[in-house]
């Protein structure tokens, strides 16, 4: 950040509190202490009215405000997607405030970044309920979404699996989903000419061409994984769930339970699974509150899962982890 960006985000900083310190400033803005007694300096000679008493702190003058602050397109597009995960995953009461935040953000951008914020809702799907993500770099997302609004070609570096041989591919990106946990960008790619899904967590590098790819009006995210959706094969699985869990159950397996019926255990309930690698992992964050009953390929992996854990938490040789399976047609 150079020091007119700072200076400008310092005025900010110190609009949004009451008093700062120093100290405060400079961790913030990763600089020394005696940086940010040049830069109040530098604001009290530029107009701004900052206050300041030794041993409390900086504060600007009642009443002093910036004009209103332009979003950038990485700014709006953050904030769409923030307002999306806080509405799907978050309790249903700040959906509209949400909304209306958001409209608010809106109205203040030029139109060409309203466009922009269109064709990114356009390309966006977020399915719930279930995990939030953990890991994925904000500078993967932010890139791809770029691409998909400027309609410009992907080079990226991909692994499909653990053990699979990296892979050199162009593709031409139409949309993010999110699902199970996971970021997966849906895109044409030229190496296997057709749909693909790809895992972002996956992605070993990436970059956005000058390439500009021609727009199919034809084709619809959520079409296209409608299609998908009801095109994989569901598999039938029986689980136990104990009494203090079942609630938590209905609530994260999407789409409910298919039947369920009380025992003196429990709840024993049919759900319907695209992979029965990832729903392994669900049933084993129930810990022994939850019992598979059928089928019996699936029972196999959870006791083989169990045991990895088992072992690496009694201090066994590492064991390498297995991937669930990803959404979508593999890349």
């Amino acid at each position: 950040m150079n020091r007119t960006d700072r200076l400008v985000a310092m005025v900010m900083f110190l609009q949004g509190r009451r008093v700062v310190r120093a100290e405060e400033l400079a961790r913030h803005f990763e600089v020394a202490v005696r940086t940010i007694y040049r830069d109040i300096a530098a604001l009290g000679e530029a107009g701004v009215p900052v206050t300041g008493e030794a041993g409390v702190g900086y504060s600007l003058v009642k009443g002093y405000h910036l004009p209103p602050v332009m979003f950038t397109t990485d700014e709006a597009m953050a904030l769409f997607v923030g307002a999306e995960m806080v509405k799907r995953f978050s309790d249903a009461s700040l959906a509209a405030p949400m909304d209306s935040a958001l409209w608010k953000i809106r109205s203040v951008l030029p139109r060409d970044r309203q466009d922009d914020l269109d064709r990114l809702a356009r390309a966006t799907e977020i399915h719930g309920p279930g995990r939030l993500p953990s890991g994925l770099d904000q500078c993967t997302l932010l890139p791809v979404q770029q691409a998909i609004v400027s309609r410009r070609v992907l080079r990226m570096t991909y692994r499909a699996k653990a053990r699979d041989a990296d892979t050199v591919r162009d593709v031409e990106p139409l949309g993010v989903t999110f699902s199970n946990g996971a970021w997966y960008l849906v895109a044409w790619c030229r190496l296997r000419r057709d749909f693909r899904h790809f895992k972002l967590e996956r992605l070993r590098s990436l970059e956005v061409r000058d390439e500009r790819f021609e727009h199919r009006p034809d084709f619809s995210l959520r079409k296209h994984l409608a299609e998908q959706h009801a095109a994989e094969e569901r598999i039938p699985v029986r689980v136990r769930f104990a009494p203090e869990a079942v609630d938590r159950a209905r609530r994260e397996s999407h789409g409910g339970f298919e039947t369920e019926q009380e025992t003196g255990a429990g709840v024993e309930a049919m759900l319907q699974t695209f992979s029965l690698e990832w729903i392994s992992g669900w049933i084993l964050s129930f810990g022994g509150d939850a019992e598979v009953l059928e089928p019996e390929e699936l029972r196999a992996i959870v006791a083989d899962r169990a045991a990895v854990m088992v072992r690496r938490h009694a201090g066994g040789a590492a064991v390498e982890k297995r991937e669930p399976a990803a959404a979508g047609a593999r890349g």
